[in-house]
């Protein structure tokens, strides 16, 4: 069984309190699990992400984000945190690098005491199955990586299964189009031929390979994706340039195409493989083509409710922002532009089901292992607590006020 460890909360303001009592009151109704579109799938609108990448990087080293930040020792007590503020919905992942110790052989020692935790804390976790990082002994760029994959997923089901005596609910692959570009241009080690597309295609075939395994376990499975929600912007305004920023910017919606089946149907898509579109965004998830990042306030800059409402007319599905999150001082700020904008694309009848707070930890930057300020709890101090961030805590109660007054108007 994973530690538990105490997290300090944070003195809020008599405001902050009474929003989160108002908060607490309604979800204690039932109320806050409602949407415009019925029951949501999740256990909370506001949601917490674990931060689970496990890859290599191009120079070799492999990362393990679950244990770098500690999470792996103190599941229950994050989880409990968690809980404790109304996030009773989290995303986390399994280290599949860790878990199949050889072609066909698991070791699930490193999960399952994760998933007895969130049992016990009472959460429901969204569980990433493959994020980023696989086996040493899995060619990424092979045919067998398919196979591989899913029966590593399907055993995964199993296994969940018989611990906590329900259905799991599934993120199958993260964030393809990134994980695509990645590899494509060399930020993670490249496989496979050096086509363009061609890897991204690749995953497609391995997601839905996936998501039938699993699904063949437990036919109640629920999968929930995670992809980058993003706007790029011509450099002029020439027609040449402006196409081309318009071909790039739709190429964000390639692999939500091809799993419902719209776009390349001979990969095997259809539309019962996605249940949730879960979309990420960042303060850097808008920029000029082949050019620097648009700043939020600049001309070029596009609302996120525009974006959002744009997916719900192209999918007509629940979504939900599957990560978002802004470093250092800037985080309340980022959760209140967030917030605003979820809530008038709400407005408008866009079906956003929830919003998950990513990395929810303090972590250590990918590239250089850089302390990362982020999300609501710091790294574990010396005596085995989390510190609280007094900011996001308080703009939390805030929006959690707010959104639960707004669903039941």
């Amino acid at each position: 069984m994973a530690a538990s460890i105490c997290i300090r909360q944070p003195r809020l303001s008599p405001n902050a309190c009474r929003r989160l009592r108002m908060s607490e009151a309604r979800h204690s109704e039932g109320n806050e699990v409602t949407s415009i579109a019925g029951t949501s799938p999740f256990a909370s609108f506001f949601m917490a992400g674990f931060e689970c990448s496990s890859h290599r990087r191009k120079d070799g080293v492999r990362l393990d984000l679950i244990r770098a930040t500690s999470h792996y020792l103190h599941a229950l007590g994050d989880y409990r945190g968690c809980a404790e503020l109304g996030l009773r919905t989290v995303r986390d992942g399994l280290r599949w690098h860790l878990i199949e110790t050889a072609p066909g052989n698991y070791d699930w020692s490193s999960w399952t005491p994760m998933v007895e935790a969130a049992q016990s804390a009472g959460v429901q976790v969204i569980w990433d199955i493959f994020h980023y990082g696989c086996p040493d002994h899995v060619d990424q760029g092979s045919m067998h990586f398919i196979d591989a994959y899913a029966s590593f997923a399907a055993e995964a089901v199993r296994v969940h299964r018989s611990i906590a005596g329900t259905a799991p609910l599934l993120c199958p692959i993260n964030e393809i189009s990134f994980f695509a570009w990645a590899v494509e241009v060399g930020y993670f080690p490249r496989v496979g031929p050096k086509k363009r597309g061609w890897f991204k295609r690749h995953l497609v075939r391995a997601a839905i390979a996936g998501v039938r395994a699993m699904r063949e376990v437990d036919p109640a499975c629920r999968f929930v994706w995670a992809e980058p929600l993003i706007h790029i912007a011509p450099r002029d305004r020439t027609r040449t340039e402006r196409r081309r920023a318009e071909n790039a910017r739709l190429g964000q919606f390639e692999a939500y195409d091809m799993l419902l089946g719209r776009a390349e149907p001979e990969l095997g898509g259809s539309d019962d493989v996605v249940d949730v579109v879960g979309l990420n965004f960042y303060p850097h998830n808008q920029w000029y083509l082949n050019g620097p990042t648009i700043p939020m306030g600049h001309h070029e800059y596009r609302a996120l409710s525009e974006m959002l409402i744009e997916v719900a007319h192209r999918y007509g599905k629940s979504m939900f922002i599957a990560e978002t999150g802004s470093e250092g001082s800037g985080g309340a700020a980022w959760l209140h532009y967030v917030c605003d904008e979820v809530r008038a694309a709400i407005d408008l009848e866009a079906p956003i089901e929830g919003i998950c707070l990513y990395p929810i930890t303090a972590y250590p930057g990918w590239d250089n292992s850089r302390h990362a300020e982020v999300g609501l709890f710091s790294v574990v101090q010396a005596d085995g607590s989390r510190h609280v961030r007094k900011p996001i805590a308080e703009e939390l109660a805030r929006q959690r006020a707010l959104f639960a007054a707004n669903l039941t108007r």
